[in-house]
């Protein structure tokens, strides 16, 4: 294994997020593979590593003045064999290929863990849609799916929304796929209501964030009421984790974006929520206009491009990072212990360092990672799938029941595997483990290929 990971690091030596994500999952796995050697033999590490396909393209474009633009995107179709790859796009300057891999990676374990069949995969591009005009966002949608649209399709790769990919963006490249394969069919998830899409999709990573915490504490016989929540981003994710914390009695203080973060110690309630949805995806503000509206919180500003560090530093309960990967080191996670934080809860992926994780086990904090806790947008993203299928529409209470069983099955899932491992609540090894068994005996049925 030490020497696999040694080839890795060489082959792509610039990938580190890619490494941090292979590493962790090779530590859970360590105990499996002694005792299923024909893991080995079948050199299941060594084809779970490698992509089975990773396209690499030029995206052309014109901007309202006339002036050209070209960017790269990407699609990287990681593992296929428990369903159709899936997986988000992401639109943002970081984008480049070692992060799409760490990202598709992570999916191919999460996917397994909804109990839905679904394989793993992760594209998008280094174009920045902030402070473009939606006539920039369609062309550049186009022809990025100009491309893109030969590589996908509802039974091969059926992408999703991400940073920087909401439901306008979902739109534009429905609509040039549609054009370019003559068909009208569930290739893409996150679809607006009127024309395919699912209740409860938007809302969905961020209710079943909190729906896996709310197991966890159920676990130690405790509850989210009265709790008092450290929430970073204000984008998707943060938004609605905040919504369903408010639903299930608990008290979220703080929201960030790259410029800074806001502390409201009196709670953001629910008509402050309505103010930051309204300044987040209707005007694309920045968070520093919370505080100058609320007096009672306090804003902080911080280093460009980064979820500041500060935003952990506050008394609280249960903390919730929802912004980006690698937000939350090691004295991040150091200072959530001494203040008090029991329960740690990822909407994001991978957004806590190594040198953090192993200190939330150390100290044995309910500890959600990602692909386990933020396993609720690709649950429903899969229902929208099946609803598309049979050309039917759910009602929302259905909708959100069945994400909420989803996450009691991952959670159950994931604790009794850690369970078998001799790691009782250690979520960490009991995602890996489940996640990867279950891909691996795919893969091991279906020969090599």
């Amino acid at each position: 294994m030490e020497a696999l990971m040694a080839l890795v690091t060489s082959q792509d030596p610039h990938e580190k997020e890619f490494h941090q994500a292979v590493s962790e999952v090779f530590e859970s796995i360590k105990p499996l593979l002694d005792m299923r050697p024909e893991y080995r033999k079948a050199k299941i590490l060594e084809r779970l590593v490698q992509p089975e396909r990773v396209m690499m393209f030029r995206v052309t474009w014109e901007d309202d003045a006339g002036e050209v633009h070209v960017n790269r995107g990407y699609r990287v179709q990681m593992n296929s064999a428990i369903g159709p790859y899936k997986g988000g796009l992401r639109f943002h300057p970081s984008v480049n290929l070692g992060i799409l891999k760490f990202l598709a990676f992570e999916q191919v374990f999460k996917n397994a863990l909804t109990t839905l069949p679904m394989g793993g995969g992760k594209g998008g591009s280094d174009f920045d849609p902030k402070g473009k005009s939606d006539s920039e966002v369609m062309r550049f949608c186009q022809a990025f799916m100009a491309e893109l649209w030969r590589h996908i399709g509802q039974f091969i790769d059926v992408p999703a929304g991400d940073i920087g990919v909401g439901a306008r963006e979902i739109g534009y490249l429905y609509g040039m796929y549609k054009k370019l394969a003559n068909e009208f069919s569930g290739v893409l998830t996150g679809k607006s209501l009127n024309w395919g899409g699912s209740l409860i999709r938007p809302e969905a990573t961020g209710y079943g964030c909190v729906y896996f915490s709310a197991e966890m504490l159920a676990s130690r016989n405790d509850t989210l009421e009265g709790k008092v929540c450290l929430v970073s981003g204000s984008g998707n994710v943060a938004q609605y984790t905040v919504e369903k914390l408010l639903d299930l009695g608990a008290r979220p203080v703080t929201l960030s974006d790259s410029s800074g973060y806001i502390y409201d110690e009196a709670g953001i309630d629910r008509e402050k929520l309505a103010f930051v949805k309204q300044l987040k995806n209707i005007r694309r503000g920045r968070i520093e206009e919370y505080a100058q509206k609320y007096p009672t919180a306090v804003y902080t500003a911080c280093e460009a491009n980064r979820t500041c560090d500060p935003l952990w530093n506050h008394k609280a309960d249960c903390a919730f990072p929802s912004a980006t990967q690698n937000e939350i080191n090691g004295t991040d996670a150091q200072n959530l212990v001494n203040n008090g934080v029991k329960v740690v809860a990822e909407g994001a992926n991978m957004p806590t360092t190594p040198a953090g994780v192993n200190l939330f086990l150390q100290e044995r904090i309910l500890y959600g990672p990602g692909k386990a806790a933020n396993a609720g947008g690709v649950s429903v993203s899969g229902l929208e799938m099946s609803q598309n299928s049979m050309r039917i529409a759910w009602p929302r209470e259905e909708v959100d029941d069945r994400l909420r069983m989803i996450m009691k099955s991952i959670h159950r899932t994931c604790a009794d595997a850690a369970q078998a491992a001799g790691v009782p609540g250690n979520y960490v090894t009991g995602a890996n483990i489940a996640g990867f068994r279950k891909v691996v005996e795919a893969m091991l049925d279906q020969g090599l290929v």
